[in-house]
């Protein structure tokens, strides 16, 4: 038997009870293996890990606010200081770039989101405590005191890893146990993001079974986890069409499911838009689509562009732009066959390549930039099939001939992450803006204005989600705290409970000036002193 790497389970590493196999990493850049061997775990290591979170939820759920707190701002800080270990393991088995990819923007990202978990949860603010004085009745959001499972991508090591990322800030914030399925694309960053958690859970005095982290395992044993009752919930990120079976998976067993699947993130660029900036607008849009070699999933995948002059400069220096670059390094083989698939897919509906196209030329997992474009009548007699998401460097053009024909364009959408519209800086698009925004609006989750999607920000304000089927719920966001630790939260009530019996922010005195909702008003006030 191989000597695989340990699991983190029950709160000891150990080695895998019953592997089904192994795996290694990839160099993507070069499509060779590196690193140890790594177990793809069976029944037995996952029902080891469900009871041992089964085991510690209760007591999780009841742990002062201030020593979840703790723990988050610990393993944010124990990130930080790891920072050239995290970096050099991301780098190896992703080929993303140290700088300013991995170093500077994504790893502050992934310990920022901890900290501002941190924050909602000493402030309580996840909570959301109302009080009706008048009824009698007090309500707040509590924790769903049963484990949750976090699948991660394989397009973020750091910010979106089922170990340390947004979802497992905002489920261990709610006080529930984890169990994490890392991505194998990235399995040694997710290991040592797991040591350090363990590291720093065990300081915090936390019980050590509630954070727990499995490499891999076979996907009919990970259909089989998404609908044991004994879930409180579920975090993916991932394709659709594993999302969809999880869900599935998940529905029958009355397991919630928080799930983005994908999304094309519509652009429309107006006329005055055009008029004013055409040439940078082109190098902007090329730029957003080549970045992180497009793996990424507020891509901009389909760029509306008006018939006419303006839109035929913009299509020639887009597309001189996509035929000049070079091959991007992708993710894995899976990633480079499922982008060929899509860019086959698309032609097949009626696209045509203006640039690239191909795999090209080279060592490593490639895919050539590419541009395809198609005419708004083609495009609306097979709005499915050329809404595929291409998930790399690919893009395809639609060309409109008028405001009319780009609204009725936006209603053939189907839900996404953005939509995008650019206009001109004097006001001559904004009838066209209201015209298009108002059949986007409720196509997307987050509408943009004058710049490409592929930015996130981690704000309270920021919304990555999305209608069907960008995610599998309109109402619930993966990115921004307090809002993303709601999905793994339950609305508790109280009715005529004794003030010495509610839970703390729900009594009448404010602990430390918590915003909350008394008979319809906020107050921040502390009425009666700390509890």
């Amino acid at each position: 038997m191989n000597a695989f790497e340990p699991v983190l389970i029950g709160g000891a590493w150990r080695a895998p009870l019953d592997p089904q196999g192994g795996f290694r990493a990839e160099d993507p850049s070069r499509a060779t293996a590196i690193g140890p061997d790594f177990p793809v775990s069976g029944p037995a290591d996952l029902e080891a890990a469900m009871r041992a979170a089964v085991a510690v939820a209760d007591e999780l759920a009841a742990t002062p606010a201030t020593r979840i707190a703790d723990f988050l701002d610990r393993y944010a800080d124990a990130i930080d200081a790891d920072v050239d270990t995290l970096v050099a393991l991301a780098h190896a088995e992703t080929a993303l770039p140290v700088e300013p990819r991995l170093r500077t923007v994504e790893l502050p990202r992934a310990s920022g989101q901890l900290r501002q978990a941190a924050k909602a949860v000493r402030g309580y603010t996840w909570t959301q405590p109302t009080i009706d004085t008048v009824a009698g009745l007090r309500a707040h959001r509590a924790p769903l005191a049963k484990p949750v499972l976090i699948f991660g991508p394989n397009n973020f090591p750091y910010a979106f890893n089922a170990i340390a990322g947004s979802d497992f800030a905002s489920a261990i914030a709610a006080r529930n146990p984890v169990i994490a399925k890392a991505h194998p694309s990235h399995p040694a960053t997710s290991q040592r993001l797991a040591q350090l958690a363990h590291t720093t859970l065990t300081e915090a005095g936390l019980p050590a079974a509630a954070v727990q982290l499995l490499y891999h395992f076979d996907n009919a044993h990970g259909i089989g986890l998404a609908g044991d009752t004994r879930l409180g919930a579920i975090g993916f990120t991932g394709s659709r069409t594993g999302g969809l079976a999880l869900k599935a998976a998940a529905d029958r067993g009355g397991v919630p499911i928080y799930a983005e699947l994908s999304s094309v993130n519509p652009v429309f660029l107006l006329p005055g838009a055009l008029a004013e900036r055409g040439d940078a607008l082109a190098q902007e849009f090329f730029a957003s689509c080549v970045m992180g070699s497009g793996q990424f999933c507020t891509n901009p995948g389909i760029v509306v562009v008006p018939e006419g002059p303006r839109g035929d400069t913009f299509v020639t220096s887009a597309r001189a732009l996509f035929a000049a670059a070079a091959p991007k390094v992708l993710f894995s083989r899976g990633v480079r066959d499922n982008l060929v698939r899509a860019v086959a897919d698309l032609r097949e509906a009626g696209a045509t390549v203006l640039a690239g196209g191909g795999t090209g030329e080279g060592d490593g997992y490639l895919h050539e930039p590419t541009l395809l474009v198609v005419d708004a009548e083609t495009f609306k007699a097979s709005p499915g099939a050329l809404q595929t998401e291409a998930f790399g460097p690919v893009s395809l053009i639609v060309r409109a001939a008028d405001t009319q024909t780009m609204a009725a364009l936006a209603t053939t959408f189907e839900g996404n992450l953005t939509g995008t519209l650019y206009r001109a800086a004097d006001g001559s698009d904004d009838a066209a803006w209201q015209t298009i925004a108002l059949a986007l609006r409720h196509k997307v989750g987050r509408l943009i204005a004058n710049k490409m999607p592929t930015g996130v920000a981690v704000s309270a304000a920021m919304n990555h989600g999305g209608p069907y089927p960008s995610t599998g719920h309109p109402g619930f966001t993966a990115v921004g705290m307090p809002a993303s630790i709601h999905r793994f939260a339950a609305l508790h009530s109280y009715d005529g409970v004794p003030e010495a019996l509610l839970p703390i922010e729900l009594r009448d005195r404010n602990p430390g000036n918590v915003q909350r909702l008394i008979d319809g008003r906020w107050s921040q006030d502390d009425i009666g002193g700390k509890a």
